[in-house]
């Protein structure tokens, strides 16, 4: 393996991510959207982002990407029209959706428009890096240390309360939890 630059970037890194290197990331989340940027810029992409669908639309329509790490939920709609836009004018990108709100249905959906792997956020550039480069054919490695249940519950609620715009009482409606409950759990530290 050749040996690192200062930039992180190596021969092999370029020899996974081929002549195209052209990557549009989407997301709303603009310190999580910059952080990935510079990371997928070090492993030798050609990065540009959009903050919106309709950010993501007008860029996949200008200059479809040969790569695509696109959000579900974005503030102006749903990342899945940003995929089929890509889809309407290259059929050959690899596209990684990103999501804080898992469930079945949207990855089914995700993958019948051409999403090549479906990742939980938080994911990190490695993982998406994998996964973007990742053979046709080659089985993703399991996570060393997954979630605990614990974990994904406080993280679940955590976006739930978010999305109500930090509004205990709404989001204890939505959970149908308890408020005291609700506030006991959004008092205490992020389990392990």
């Amino acid at each position: 393996m050749t040996e690192q630059n200062q930039d992180n970037f190596t021969a092999s890194d370029e020899d996974h991510i081929g002549p195209d290197a052209s990557l549009l990331i989407v997301d709303d989340d603009g310190p999580f959207l910059r952080r990935l940027a510079r990371a997928m810029e070090t492993r030798g992409f050609q990065v540009e982002t959009a903050e919106s669908v309709a950010e993501g639309v007008a860029k996949s329509k200008g200059r479809p990407p040969k790569y695509a790490v696109v959000d579900l939920r974005l503030g102006d709609g749903n990342g899945l029209d940003v995929i089929e836009a890509i889809r309407q004018r290259r059929d050959d990108t690899r596209i990684i959706v990103l999501t804080g709100y898992g469930n079945i249905a949207t990855a089914v959906t995700a993958v019948k428009l051409g999403a090549v792997d479906y990742l939980a956020k938080p994911a990190d550039a490695d993982d998406i890096f994998s996964a973007l480069t990742q053979r046709p054919g080659e089985k993703a490695e399991l996570p060393e240390n997954p979630m605990s249940a614990d974990r994904v519950r406080w993280e679940h609620i955590q976006r739930v309360y978010e999305m109500c715009e930090r509004n205990v009482s709404e989001t204890a409606r939505r959970l149908n939890m308890h408020r005291r409950t609700l506030q006991r759990i959004l008092a205490k530290r992020a389990p392990k």
